[in-house]
């Protein structure tokens, strides 16, 4: 055996035994006549001693031991004299007899600890030595913790889980597919799943009721710090049910997983809020209900004053900073050019300043009294030492702005703390959104989503105002997991279809399959997919799903430790029968 014991599990009672350890080099500390090396694997750390007890071949070994070395060491445990607190294997060290290398290692790129000097680029090119770190290896146990939790509740509710393939149909809506040449069908392509949708659908339809699966899916859209081109879904279907069922169902998965998980409880219903409400109060359809600061609508009050910014705008409204009154003129010109910024999207800010003594002070005195602007204050739930921020604009995008600045205030006012959460479910979503500039309607969610039945009327009149049996479940701000009622009969799916600008010959082509399996009994059905990377993330305590995931891409798409993506050679090209073009902008 090379090990008897792992680095993180010796402790007091365990004085006199003589043990093996095998294991990574975390430090060395020469002190002449004594050597302590920390030696070091997942489970932890243990402090090995050598002295002049120790042999001298023993010795003349350690002597050539270096960071990352890979060694197995032999000897009997002892109590320290100096014991360490912070490690739980503080109390005890190894008195070595034996010292093996069993592999030498040059100088790592990075230190390998819990805080490491390496860039982002860096440990990203070196992924291996990165996994060595200790929050590393706690955010990849979470993360295998969490998908032990979800298979044992899933399997006692009856869920089966079941493989879909990989290898499918290029499919129109949504993102972009990644695609994948077949050399068989020369010409012609696969595409890797966005999500197993169609194929849990037809799970249905085969009669298992109750299907899951912790399933990888794959998007070839933009990067940012919650999105990677392959991410990893649980994904869910069940038969019978509404969307009242999947609710119960999936609320107590969550309430599972924090308890299991984090040793949280929740003795309540999370809330239900309408996608509507959720935008006319925060901004988002995935609101951070953590703190408060909520949107107020301030149109009817600031309109019709003469002036010019507020009178051309669709939308007036404003959020309340506590006890912010003090924010000095450099602080709120901060503030004004946060919120220029392109991902907010805002052309100015407009501050009133409720100073202590009652007093009110703003940057559009010149248009508006003191007692008008009392007046919003009230509307707004302002009180003396607040500080109110308004914007003014189109309504979605001035609402969207409103809430990337509410998030901004929150994070600056230490309201946002990732150690306490705020579950909520977001319902009555929009089925379509117009889109302008292609002059059609799209799915917000997927093209199978089942609108309200009190709403199917709305087709032939406002299609718009149809709202989707869809729900989404959000955390702190972050949509963990959506989902939808679908779409279990042929006319209504082919009126959708019509809707989003399908003919029958596309729809059929795209989605035949589907469509054909719907004619032999097809149950009600209807299902959630959860983000397990970012359910992970949340659950950790972190903005970004990238070091929950043991290889992932950089916002380039690109694996540097892999160096992928990578040209093909001519040979495979050719087996393929590809040609690669330069883009037009590079010819």
């Amino acid at each position: 055996m090379y090990r008897t014991h792992t680095c993180g599990q010796l402790r007091i009672a365990d004085v006199g035994t003589e043990v093996k350890l095998a294991g990574w080099v975390q430090k060395v500390r020469n002190l002449g006549a004594m050597t302590f090396i920390d030696l070091r694997d997942r489970y932890g750390i243990t402090q090995l001693v050598l002295d002049e007890n120790t042999p001298a071949e023993v010795r003349e070994a350690a002597a050539e031991v270096g960071r990352e070395y890979v060694l197995q060491a032999i000897g009997t445990v002892r109590e320290r004299s100096s014991k360490n607190a912070k490690i739980a294997t503080g109390d005890i060290e190894i008195a070595v007899t034996t010292l093996t290398i069993l592999n030498r290692s040059e100088v790592p790129p990075f230190t390998i600890e819990e805080q490491s000097d390496g860039g982002d680029e860096l440990r990203m090119r070196y992924r291996y030595l990165d996994l060595r770190r200790p929050p590393l290896q706690r955010n990849l146990m979470l993360r295998h913790h969490m998908a032990q939790s979800l298979r044992r509740f899933l399997d006692n509710e009856g869920f089966l889980e079941i493989e879909t393939p990989f290898l499918i149909r290029s499919t129109p809506e949504g993102a972009r597919d990644f695609v994948v040449p077949s050399r068989m069908n020369a010409g012609e392509f696969y595409a890797l799943p966005q999500s197993p949708q169609t194929f849990k659908q037809l799970l249905m339809v085969s009669g298992y009721d109750r299907y899951f699966q912790i399933v990888r899916c794959f998007r070839d859209e933009d990067l940012r710090a919650d999105r990677q081109p392959e991410f990893t879904q649980i994904d869910c279907e069940m038969s019978f049910v509404e969307q009242e069922d999947v609710l119960e169902v999936f609320e107590r998965l969550a309430k599972y997983m924090f308890s299991e998980t984090l040793g949280i409880s929740f003795d309540y219903q999370f809330p239900r809020m309408p996608w509507q409400e959720a935008m006319a109060r925060y901004g988002s359809d995935k609101p951070d209900i953590r703190f408060g600061m909520e949107i107020n609508d301030l149109s009817a009050e600031a309109k019709g004053k003469g002036f010019v910014v507020f009178d051309s705008a669709e939308y007036v409204g404003g959020i309340v900073a506590k006890g912010c009154a003090d924010y000095t003129r450099k602080q709120i010109d901060e503030l004004t050019e946060f919120v220029k910024r392109p991902q907010v999207g805002a052309k100015g800010l407009v501050w009133i300043r409720l100073a202590a003594d009652g007093s009110v002070k703003s940057s559009i005195d010149k248009f508006f009294t003191a007692e008008e602007l009392q007046a919003w204050a009230g509307t707004c739930g302002a009180g003396a030492g607040d500080l109110m921020l308004i914007l003014a604009g189109d309504r979605m995008k001035t609402l969207a702005a409103l809430n990337v600045l509410r998030l901004e205030m929150g994070d600056r006012l230490g309201l946002r703390d990732p150690h306490k959460f705020a579950p909520l479910w977001v319902v009555d979503f929009p089925l379509l959104e117009w889109d302008e500039e292609t002059k059609r309607f799209y799915a917000m969610h997927h093209p199978f989503t089942s609108p309200k039945p009190e709403d199917i009327p709305l087709f032939d009149t406002d299609p718009g105002a149809i709202r989707a049996n869809a729900y989404d479940f959000v955390v702190n701000g972050v949509e963990v997991g959506g989902g939808s009622i679908r779409i279990f009969d042929s006319a209504l799916q082919s009126r959708l279809f019509e809707t989003l600008g399908f003919t029958h010959e596309e729809a059929e082509k795209q989605f035949g399959f589907l469509m054909n399996a719907f004619k032999y009994g097809a149950p009600p059905h209807g299902g959630i997919a959860f983000g397990f990377d970012r359910m992970c993330s949340v659950f950790g305590g972190a903005d970004s799903i990238r070091d929950y995931i043991a290889f992932p891409k950089n916002n380039a798409g690109r694996d540097t430790m892999i160096d992928a993506p990578a040209p093909l050679a001519d040979a495979q090209l050719d087996e393929l029968a590809l040609r690669v073009e330069k883009p037009a902008e590079t010819k």
